[in-house]
């Protein structure tokens, strides 16, 4: 595993490295070999943040986590990423029961491990259709207000490609604008 700390308002410490490399080691065999793996620590007043990205072969798994203590923050952060690991590698091998063009990614993230996860399928309740019409983010951001939604689906006028806006925990706003 190539690891890369970045810190924000913060150093990072040799203890601090030693914490996090020995911890997300606990995990390593969900991972392929030589996974890029990039740690940012942050503290804003009270608040140390940890966020973790695992670069995959066709993926990307991210997990942050904010507490009062850097060091449970490494504990949980590294507790989600391992289920979200077996998360993903369980939906793949249903995946790849069904469809053979999931195996190959199945297989370059499963090297070595032949257990099988007993994490249970995903299972869509709930499918929604509605009109996409053309609007601007301003107007997207109005109308997910209007619904009391996290984020609304909309066409940029500007653009016209789908995008997403969605509101953050901080309580500002995201666009998702999709590149092809």
């Amino acid at each position: 595993m190539r690891y890369t700390f970045k810190a924000k308002n913060t150093t990072v410490t040799d203890a601090l490295k030693e914490k996090i490399t020995s911890k997300i080691n606990r995990i390593e065999r969900l991972f392929p070999e030589n996974t890029d793996i990039n740690v940012t620590l942050s503290v804003v007043k009270l608040d140390h943040t940890i966020e973790v990205t695992v670069k995959l072969p066709k993926r990307v798994l991210r997990a942050e986590v904010t507490k009062d203590d850097m060091y449970a923050a490494i504990d949980e952060v590294v507790d989600k990423l391992e289920k979200q690991m077996v998360k993903y590698r369980s939906r793949l091998r249903d995946k790849s029961r069904r469809d053979s063009s999931f195996a190959d990614e199945l297989k370059a993230i499963s090297i070595g491990l032949d257990e099988e996860d007993d994490e249970a399928t995903i299972k869509i309740d709930k499918t929604k259709k509605f009109d996409i019409k053309p609007m601007d983010p301003e107007e997207a951001v109005m109308e997910m207000e209007l619904v009391s939604h996290n984020f609304f689906v909309f066409r940029n006028s500007s653009t016209d490609e789908i995008n997403v806006v969605y509101k953050r925990k901080d309580g500002t706003y995201g666009l998702i604008d999709p590149e092809y």
